[in-house]
């Protein structure tokens, strides 16, 4: 893939009016970055809002450029599909023709040069990025964070897939149907239909995404569930 013409961000968010605030501060600096010397780079931030009983809602009204998609599916794998597709409604609205697709969670903080370094790998060929993540300083303890430390890789060519940290075009999301409907490892599913596929794939430590360390999981079987399983 040539840079992308635009690219949109998709947040899906469960009750995360205490944490989004923070998520969304991450992604527009990102942003701000991105535009410093690639300003005709479209972009547009999609959070999806997925039964949501908090304030989530209000926290994106209050952002001019962030996008509402709302949702009762209770499922991440279908709350992902929808933003995506929102996605890809909007760059075909505003005749982008090649989408680059961030995708994060509610619960984390993206770097600085999120944005930046999905383009140019974009740029170099690459149609899915694979990133990796870190749980927030101060979640676990000193013994779950050596624990940690030891099970995940932050090398080039890591084996670790996160919906937190992943980037893909519109071309090879939708080659492979996109996100299934799954109530966890929706992210796992696609990556392997994609690798499968034989796009051009990169994992890479290059950018490390924070998210949250806590227990009391939004998604069965997710991150909080597997923190609250690792043994320490």
């Amino acid at each position: 893939m040539s840079t992308p013409s635009a690219i949109g961000v998709v947040i899906p968010v469960r009750d995360e009016e205490e944490l989004l605030p923070a998520c969304l501060d991450s992604v527009e600096e990102a942003v701000r970055v991105l535009r410093v010397d690639q300003a005709e780079i479209a972009v547009q931030v999609f959070v999806v809002l997925d039964a949501c009983r908090d304030r989530s809602a209000q926290v994106v009204a209050a952002r001019a450029e962030v996008t509402p998609v709302a949702t009762q599916a209770r499922n991440v794998g279908v709350a992902r599909a929808l933003g995506v597709a929102a996605a890809s409604d909007w760059a075909a609205a505003s005749g982008h023709g090649a989408l680059w697709v961030a995708n994060t969670d509610g619960d984390s903080v993206v770097p600085r040069n999120w944005l930046q370094a999905q383009v140019r790998m974009a740029g170099e060929g690459r149609e899915l990025v694979v990133g990796t993540v870190q749980p927030r300083s101060g979640d676990l303890t000193d013994q779950e964070m050596a624990l940690w430390r030891e099970r995940h890789s932050a090398a080039e060519g890591h084996e670790h897939i996160h919906g937190a940290n992943l980037g893909f075009t519109r071309e090879a999301y939708e080659s492979v149907g996109g996100f299934a409907p799954l109530p966890a490892h929706e992210d796992v599913e696609l990556v392997g239909a994609l690798r499968s596929a034989g796009v051009s794939w990169i994992a890479t430590a290059e950018i490390v995404v924070t998210t949250s360390g806590r227990r009391v999981a939004r998604a069965p079987d997710g991150f909080a569930s597997y923190l609250e399983g690792m043994g320490a």
